[in-house]
């Protein structure tokens, strides 16, 4: 694929949009069973169809995932800015899913960690900034 026929700001606009897409469904393959019953299905078989069923919906992340990072890093975003984003990116679905989805109580120390991300953000950048 000619990613090179995007200008910078889109293919990172692009990069962005496709690393939330996949962490959605990364979120839902690593937490999502969690929802159904703390301690539910102890059974190994249960397990195993749990496992099958996170890495079925890892495969779709993953087919996200790679071309994400194969457009960042063409439109000359490194290894460790790709990685910063990914994270940030983390907080900013997982945040959502585990208040709405999980059920969770909202903690405002969330939004002190998600500063934090922030400050991570400016320091990889800073450099190109």
């Amino acid at each position: 694929m000619n990613f090179q026929a995007l200008s910078r700001p889109v293919g990172i606009a692009a990069t962005v949009g496709l690393l939330v897409m996949s962490n959605l469904f990364m979120t839902f393959a690593w937490y999502g069973h969690l929802r159904k019953a703390p301690g539910g299905g102890q059974g190994i078989g249960a397990l195993l169809c749990i496992i099958l069923s996170s890495w079925g919906i890892a495969f779709f992340e993953y087919m996200i995932m790679v071309p994400a990072n194969r457009l960042g890093n063409a439109m000359g975003l490194s290894v460790p800015q790709l990685k910063i984003i990914q994270e940030v990116v983390t907080v900013c679905v997982f945040l959502p899913f585990v208040t709405f989805y999980m059920g969770e109580k909202w903690r405002w120390d969330y939004l002190w960690a998600m500063l934090c991300m922030v400050g991570a953000v400016y320091f990889v950048n800073r450099g190109s900034l």
